[in-house]
């Protein structure tokens, strides 16, 4: 599929990811009660960001929502793996991703990523090719079925409108995508992902991309709200420091947005914003049968369908 102007078109996906990465910090702030850091940053092979960052909050223990557009002469590996056809081909990429680790164990981490691909054609060799691509999933400490609910349908509100099959397949690949493979087990309770998204055109395509952007912060800020000031103490933020290592895990070892950075020479520090800022690893640990901890793992973990 190639874009009719793509040059118009990346101009519009970039204007609308912009306003969301303010619209979505702005109401982060008012929830958290501290300012994100604001850090504008270039990169020397083409394009640049905005990476907004809050560490140590009243809320967020360490939070990130980046805008970033870079451009390269050569698709990285990542992300000519499915598609070698495109291999040396110049490029643009145009996102908002963002990761939010809350301090009390009993709010879930979420992330979010929505963004655009345009990969050039050689002068006078045929035309650019595009695709969409991204998601929002949760990952909870704690398991509650009222939040899982929740989350889960406002995604498959969020798709509605592009076709009955839309969310039971994203949901799906959400759950096949965030499944770290070496231990076994999904890295949080899902939500939708979606990739290489071209068909049916342009407009059907930006129009499901919005529509999971807008929809953000309706599927996260009730349980947050719900959950932030709950009373905890030093074994819930034991258990949430050892599950946060399986998210460390899953972006270093699986994650394509992390390797497609780090291959292209992003920004380290943006990247690796997705990282919680205390992690406990144990040798062959298990939660005790019956507790809260083991609960998360045998009725949550399951790549269950909550609707």
């Amino acid at each position: 599929m190639t874009a009719a102007d793509p040059a118009a078109d990346l101009a519009a996906v970039k204007d609308y990811l912009i306003r969301l990465q303010e619209r979505i910090v702005t109401r982060l702030e008012v929830v958290d009660g501290k300012a994100f850091v604001v850090d504008t940053w270039q990169r020397p092979e083409g394009g640049g960001g905005i990476s907004r960052v809050i560490e140590e909050g009243d809320v967020f223990e360490r939070g990130g929502v980046n805008f970033s557009h870079v451009t390269g002469k050569t698709l990285p590996p990542s992300a000519t793996a499915s598609r070698p056809e495109l291999a040396g081909r110049a490029w643009d990429a145009v996102g908002v991703s963002l990761v939010l680790h809350p301090r009390n164990p009993y709010a879930p981490t979420v992330h979010m990523n929505v963004r655009f691909f345009i990969a050039h054609a050689p002068e006078g060799a045929g035309l650019p090719v595009w695709w969409f691509g991204g998601g929002m999933d949760l990952t909870p400490y704690y398991g509650f079925e009222d939040d899982a609910i929740h989350f889960h349908r406002t995604c498959r509100d969020a798709l509605e409108p592009f076709g009955a099959d839309a969310w039971p397949h994203y949901k799906r690949w959400c759950d096949e995508y965030f499944y770290l493979k070496h231990r076994r087990e999904p890295r949080g309770i899902g939500g939708i992902f979606f990739d290489d998204l071209n068909t049916p055109d342009f407009e059907t395509c930006f129009k499901l991309q919005q529509s999971i952007g807008n929809n953000f912060l309706n599927a996260y800020l009730p349980i947050l709200e719900r959950r932030k000031d709950r009373a905890y103490g030093e074994h819930e933020r034991d258990w949430q420091a050892y599950r946060r290592g399986r998210y460390v895990e899953f972006n270093l070892v699986w994650d394509r947005g992390t390797l497609f950075g780090l291959q292209s020479g992003g920004r380290t520090e943006s990247i690796l914003m997705s990282l919680p800022p205390i992690v406990k690893w144990r040798y062959d640990w298990k939660p005790a049968t019956g507790s809260a901890e083991a609960k998360l793992m045998s009725d949550f973990l399951t790549g269950r369908n909550w609707l």
